[in-house]
């Protein structure tokens, strides 16, 4: 039994089909403007949600569908990855790491109001967690929320966050107690909250399409109807969030290394050197089939832990190996398919170029490769 038909049935099939179409129609015939242009339009938001892809995985009464379906989610993002752009999938998806914890744990009237206009792509979602001063150390953040009646007043700023200058909602971490993850929580801000204004767009040396931006709040007045979850109690929502993250982030990476080994199949069939196809000859041959091994194992591994999670089960050390072993393959291959192409591999026509490029902030997003080895040690009992 293949890894498809293992984890993936006739509905899974159904959402891949129709994100694939998707991709073809509305993205692949503009993503290399986009990717010159850095940025990619709003409109592909709409497109998206009246498409149903924005709402896969979340729940019915908000215009969403498959909510709690792992799978579905898995192969809808497998698809956007066929854009070639991890920068366009990155703006585009920014909601699943921002909403969530607003659909799990925000007040009833928060989430009637702004769950349905993100899955429709009439709102834009973001997560703001990292701060100039660190980014995987959640439990030291800086950024301080005072409560003052029925309101908080933020003082700080966040940076790297993507879809920074889009959104119009924000899930952002918090200080409102003391010192450490006990002091932590979340409050949706939203844009155009007087006190909250947005940087610049940050230049990024991959995901060219995606908008990254600095944020400043001083003196930021939030409702405290805004708090999702409980006052101090952030910390475990944003870790909770992490999880699903960075599954994300592992099939980013595997989708990455397939598109790049696809290239490099195509290449080795096509080029001739010495009056052959340059896959015939020995050491290339046996690089693809590394490439191919090492691939099938990272995949293979990462839908292991889907499946765990969606049986409900912990995953917290393997998610953060799955993600290490596929952001370290995807290094292997993207690198690997560069050689491969020799000349065409360095050019920006080239797919493998931007894959080279973008596949780089995979073991730093969601938590560095070292935070994540840390996280190992410490479930090894370290």
């Amino acid at each position: 039994m293949s890894a498809f038909q293992e984890y993936f049935d006739e509905s899974h099939q159904l959402v891949r089909d129709s994100v694939r179409r998707f991709v073809e129609r509305e993205i692949l015939p503009h993503v290399a403007d986009w990717e010159e242009a850095e940025e990619f339009p709003r409109e592909l938001y709409l497109k998206a949600g009246a498409a149903g892809i924005l709402g896969i995985g979340y729940p019915e009464q908000y215009g969403g569908s498959h909510e709690g379906d792992l799978f579905a989610k898995v192969a809808a993002s497998e698809e956007l990855m066929r854009s070639g752009s991890g920068g366009l999938v990155a703006g585009l998806g920014s909601l699943d790491i921002g909403l969530p914890p607003v659909v799990k744990w925000a007040k009833p009237a928060l989430r009637e109001r702004i769950v349905p206009e993100v899955l429709s792509g009439e709102k834009i979602m973001a997560l703001a967690v990292t701060e100039p001063s660190g980014g995987s150390d959640v439990a030291n953040l800086k950024t301080r929320a005072v409560r003052d009646g029925d309101f908080y007043r933020v003082t700080g700023s966040k940076t790297f966050i993507t879809s920074g200058v889009r959104a119009d909602y924000y899930s952002v971490a918090v200080r409102t107690g003391g010192e450490g993850f006990g002091g932590v929580s979340l409050l949706l801000i939203e844009k155009g909250t007087p006190g909250f204004t947005v940087g610049r767009r940050l230049k990024k040396m991959g995901w060219w399409a995606s908008d990254t931006a600095e944020l400043f709040f001083d003196d930021c007045k939030v409702p405290v109807d805004n708090l999702i979850g409980v006052e101090n109690a952030g910390f475990a929502c944003i870790m909770a969030n992490f999880q699903s993250e960075r599954l994300a982030l592992a099939i980013m990476a595997n989708m990455t290394a397939q598109l790049a080994l696809e290239e490099s199949l195509k290449w080795a069939r096509e080029r001739e050197a010495f009056g052959k196809p340059i896959g015939k000859f020995q050491v290339l041959k046996h690089r693809l089939a590394e490439m191919a091994t090492q691939l099938e194992v990272s995949r293979e591994f990462t839908y292991r832990q889907a499946a765990k999670m969606a049986a409900g089960k912990s995953v917290i050390k393997e998610i953060s190996m799955a993600k290490n072993f596929a952001t370290d393959i995807a290094d292997r291959v993207v690198y690997d398919a560069v050689q491969l192409l020799g000349g065409m591999g360095y050019m920006r026509e080239s797919l493998v170029e931007r894959l080279y490029r973008d596949n780089r902030i995979l073991s730093i997003g969601g938590g560095t490769r070292e935070v994540m080895n840390e996280i190992i040690a410490k479930q090894m009992g370290l």
